[in-house]
C-alpha cells in the first residue's frame, strides 16, 4: 500500500508477492498465504475474522483482522484446534490451544482466550484484550472491504505511518518510518536511516526487496466510500 499497489486477496497471488517476489504484508496477505503453505502441507485451515482493540478501547471495523484455525491429529488420534496468527506484531510466537480457557504462556506474554456471550473468543495478552474472533469459518473474498479500507482510509494506522516488523530469535527488529529499531537481551537500540540506507535495510533485515523507498500515503482525513 505504500508504494500505491493494488491488494489481491488472492492465495496464489498473496504467495507470489510474499515469497516470489520478496514483499511484505500486512495479515491479510500474510496469514492468507500461510494458509495456503499450510494447507498444501496437509493441515486443515480455516480462515477466522477478528475485529483489533484499538488504544482508544474500542474494536476496529468487521473483518478488520484475519487469523487462522488449524487442525492437527492429537496424540489420541482426535483433532486439536490452533490458533495460527503470523499477521499480528503483539500476538504470541507460537500457535495456542483454540480450545483451551487457561493461562498460555509464550515467549511475548501470557495469552488466555475468552469465550464472549456471543460465541466469539476475546484474544487476552497478560489480561489485556488483543482482539476478538469470530469463529465462523470465512473465505478470502469477505475480507476485500476491509482490506480496501486498511489501505485507503486516512484513518487506518496503516496508511498513518510505514512500519516493517518481524521476531528475531533473540527480540524483535523494526523499521519505522525511518528509525530502525532491533532489541535482543542486550536492551533496545535505534538507528536513523538516511535515504541512501532504507532499501539496504529492508533488504538485510527482512529479506525485502524494493526498487523505490515505500511513502506515507498523503490522504486528506474525509470519510471514505468504497467504490461498487
Amino acid at each position: 500500500m505504500h508504494l500505491g499497489e493494488e491488494i489481491v486477496l488472492d492465495g496464489g497471488a498473496l504467495v507470489d508477492k510474499v515469497v516470489r517476489r520478496e514483499r511484505g504484508g500486512f495479515c491479510f496477505e500474510l496469514n492468507g498465504a500461510f494458509a495456503q503453505l499450510l494447507t498444501s502441507l496437509g493441515f486443515r485451515v480455516r480462515l477466522l475474522a477478528g475485529r483489533v482493540m484499538g488504544p482508544e478501547g474500542r474494536f476496529g471495523i468487521p473483518f478488520d483482522h484475519l487469523a487462522l484455525r488449524v487442525e492437527t491429529d492429537g496424540a489420541a488420534g482426535e483433532a486439536e484446534a490452533w490458533l495460527v496468527d503470523v499477521g499480528f506484531g503483539r500476538n504470541s510466537h507460537y500457535p495456542l490451544h483454540l480450545d483451551g480457557r487457561d493461562d498460555q504462556s509464550d515467549p511475548e506474554g501470557v495469552f488466555r482466550l475468552v469465550e464472549t456471550e456471543e460465541g466469539d473468543l476475546d484474544v487476552l495478552k497478560d489480561g489485556a484484550v488483543q482482539y476478538r474472533l469470530d469463529q465462523r469459518p470465512r473465505e478470502l473474498a469477505d475480507f476485500e472491504g476491509a482490506c480496501w479500507y486498511h489501505r485507503t482510509s486516512p484513518r487506518s494506522p496503516f496508511t498513518q505511518a510505514l512500519l516493517c516488523s518481524r521476531l528475531t530469535e533473540g527480540g524483535r527488529v523494526t523499521i519505522s518510518n525511518r528509525t530502525l529499531v532491533t532489541t535482543d537481551a542486550g536492551g533496545r537500540q535505534e538507528w536513523t536511516l538516511s535515504e541512501e540506507e532504507v532499501l539496504p535495510a529492508y533488504r538485510k533485515h527482512f529479506g525485502v526487496g524494493l526498487d523505490r523507498v515505500p511513502e506515507v500515503p498523503r490522504t486528506p482525513v474525509t470519510d471514505t466510500i468504497m467504490p461498487t
